[in-house]
């Protein structure tokens, strides 16, 4: 049952990456688009502005992917981490907790759930069990 769990996870932390990285890059559900993106990454600061919104776009789009066929989990999931970190401190942590007010509490669920799967893995029931990818959970163990 763990691994239909994993899928669990894996197909609902997909879809709303890829949902949010097709907004950013092709305007997608009402999205702003590249542009709009790197408007928004400009007005915040964060240079070069329209690199970043392609990055922050294909981080989103192409790890949901990954993360949802459970192929390249561990490093799917540490880029979805990283672009939470991201956001959480260049736009939401100054909004407080509460997602109603902007705030982070929405990117924490998201990167919690990422940090699950990268030591966890994917589970069996993906690509990366098929190939028998191996996990970083697995990986630390040997380690420890």
């Amino acid at each position: 049952m763990v691994d239909v769990g994993l899928l669990v996870l894996r197909l609902v932390l997909g879809v709303i990456f890829a949902a949010h990285g097709a907004q950013k890059l092709f305007g997608s559900f009402g999205g702003p688009g590249l542009k709009g993106t790197a408007g928004f990454h400009e007005q915040l600061g964060i240079k070069p502005p329209f690199a970043m919104a392609v990055l922050a776009g294909l981080a989103e789009f192409v790890g949901g992917i990954l993360v949802a066929v459970g192929f390249l989990t561990p490093l799917a999931a540490a880029a979805l981490i990283v672009t939470m970190v991201v956001a959480t401190l260049t736009v939401h942590l100054k909004n407080g907790f509460f997602a109603q007010g902007g705030g982070y509490e929405f990117n924490l669920a998201l990167a919690g759930m990422a940090l699950a799967l990268l030591f966890a893995g994917a589970g069996a029931l993906s690509l990366d069990g098929a190939l028998g990818t191996p996990t970083l959970g697995s990986a630390l163990a040997i380690l420890l």
